[in-house]
């Protein structure tokens, strides 16, 4: 009976252990979560940039299978190339093994006081308001609640050790490649090879040896880990682009390389673990932890030089399929494990939407202009693609919303809710002209070379402040909103001195009276088009720049 209950606790530590390290990396990341968008905003092709992208986003997830999976989603969108991608999952695999510290440090006496975290934390998230200070409270909770699981975890393993038969039964486990395979199907299964790893550092910790003796029969489990952990990329790249798939499968083969070379090593030398870690590092747990970030971060010193091969091998081994081509995309469903970043996806995607916007406002215009009813069919066309694309894009901000993102995300949420809704006014703007075409065509009404010119001239001003809205939409430019604010007052004052004209012109009897509607809501719709892009550079004054 003892060993059922021992059975439980270990279930229980385990379970803590793991919602302790999801709270404690979502809240991170909430705190972070302005940097983790200019970090993946920036992905530069230095290889080292890379890498260190990786590891903090890592450090932050806790999890290598997310920033991987986040990568593949980049990458599908066409945000990142696969030199850039190889180094960020280089990275991510040394970003993960921060995990296997922490879990180490339960070899330390003190690390019993952080416990003590769950309580503060709770009770700083229920008596705190400030939203800022309710995340700190559960981040400190999180942590408390992995050194908790930790606890439980290693007082529910002490009973185990006590059986013979046990301990006898993991001594006998000492085939490398079976231990690979147990570690690789283990992670798989669980799709985390940080809590693989944790559970592993907690048994030798407990004073249970996995082999013979300090043998390296523990080290083979590690190894096999870093293999399962790649199975979360490759079921994610399913059913994405060419590209996507490439970069799963160099993640897999960056790993599989890792062990590979690491296997031979171990089976050379088959004392490392004796004769090597345990001079360096006393403790057992503090062996397994130090082995796995060496593991990781002499691979990626290895194989970082030839980062061309690994594109080259996945290049060959994915052929590309030969598709139509598609318009920028930016959104993806991987991205959506990490909210901060997905928010800054949904900005470049709403940013490539008012391009589209902004075209169909100048085509029918153009056609306007020259009277030609054949600009409507492309207006048309093009919206319907906006339509289709906003409804995509309130979707994936309604997903967001869903999860557990903080203050400052939720105002960028709502903000990007309306601004997408001014974009698709500017498209409706678009047909409204095709249709004053078709009136103008039907009744055979003319504009003047003159009032065709000063029209030209408004609808240049509406162009220019779409020029410079991109530095104030994405950026949050103070001097560019400032800018457009005076160039939609020239634009509200172009639109009362052609009315003005125009009505002199009636009166002098030099217009049709047909014309007048079709003018005067001419330059009305001139006017709100520059209202809604005056209405996006606004848009993030009050939350934090995306």
């Amino acid at each position: 009976m003892d060993y059922f209950w021992a059975a439980i606790g270990l279930l229980a530590g385990l379970g803590a252990f793991l919602f302790g390290f999801k709270a404690l990396s979502e809240n991170v990341e909430k705190l972070a979560n302005n940097k983790l968008r200019r970090w993946f905003d920036k992905t530069a092709n230095n290889k080292w940039v890379g890498v260190g992208i990786g590891t903090v986003t890592t450090a932050i997830l806790q999890s290598s299978s997310a920033t991987t999976v986040m990568v593949v989603g980049f990458v599908n969108a066409g945000l990142m190339s696969l030199y850039q991608a190889t180094a960020v999952i280089m990275g991510a695999n040394v970003g993960t093994t921060i995990t296997a510290q922490i879990a180490a440090l339960q070899a330390f006496d003190f690390i019993g006081f952080i416990t003590v975290f769950t309580g503060v934390g709770v009770l700083l998230d229920m008596l705190s308001k400030n939203h800022k200070a309710k995340t700190v409270g559960v981040l400190l909770a999180g942590l408390g609640l992995v050194f908790l699981g930790l606890q439980v975890m290693s007082d529910s393993m002490s009973i185990f050790r006590g059986n013979a038969a046990f301990r006898n039964l993991l001594s006998k486990v000492s085939n490398p490649f079976l231990l690979l395979l147990i570690g690789a199907l283990f992670t798989a299964l669980v799709q985390s090879s940080s809590a693989v790893t944790s559970l592993v550092i907690i048994m030798v910790g407990s004073g249970l040896s996995i082999g013979a003796p300090e043998s390296n029969g523990v080290l083979f489990l590690i190894l096999g880990s870093n293999i399962g952990t790649c199975a979360t990329a490759m079921l994610s790249s399913v059913g994405a682009g060419t590209n996507a798939k490439r970069a799963a499968l160099i993640h897999l083969l960056f790993n599989v390389v890792g062990c590979a070379v690491f296997t031979v090593f171990l089976l050379c030398f088959p004392s490392f673990m004796r004769n090597v870690l345990a001079k360096w590092f006393p403790e057992p747990q503090t062996q397994i932890a130090m082995f796995h970030t060496m593991f990781n971060a002499i691979c990626v010193l290895l194989f970082l030089p030839f980062t061309s091969v690994f594109v080259k091998i996945a290049t060959g081994l994915v052929r590309e399929k030969v598709s139509p081509a598609q318009s920028t995309r930016f959104l993806d469903e991987r991205i959506l494990q990490t909210p901060a970043v997905a928010l800054n996806q949904v900005s470049r995607q709403a940013e490539s939407l008012l391009q589209s916007a902004m075209q169909s406002l100048e085509l029918a215009f153009c056609g306007f202009i020259q009277a030609d009813g054949s600009y409507r069919a492309r207006v048309d066309e093009r919206n319907e693609e906006i339509f289709s694309a906003q409804n995509e894009i309130t979707e994936y901000l309604i997903r967001i919303s869903a999860r557990d993102i903080s203050y400052e995300d939720e105002k960028i949420v709502s903000a990007l809710h309306h601004g997408v809704v001014d974009i698709a006014r500017i498209a409706e703007l678009a047909e409204n002209i095709t249709r004053y075409t078709e009136i103008v065509r039907q009744n055979e009404i003319f504009f003047s070379d003159g009032v065709r010119g000063e029209l030209r001239d408004m609808h240049e001003k509406v162009q220019d402040l779409y020029k410079i809205l991109p530095h104030s939409f994405v950026q949050g430019d103070l001097p560019s909103r400032n800018r457009i604010d005076a160039l939609e007052e020239e634009i509200d004052e172009a639109r009362r001195a052609l009315v003005n004209d125009h009505i002199r012109r009636l009166n002098e009897g030099k217009c049709k009276p047909a014309s007048s509607s079709v003018f005067i809501s001419l330059v009305g719709n001139l006017e709100r088009a520059a209202d809604h892009l005056t209405n996006l550079a606004h848009l993030f004054e009050e939350t934090v720049s995306v």
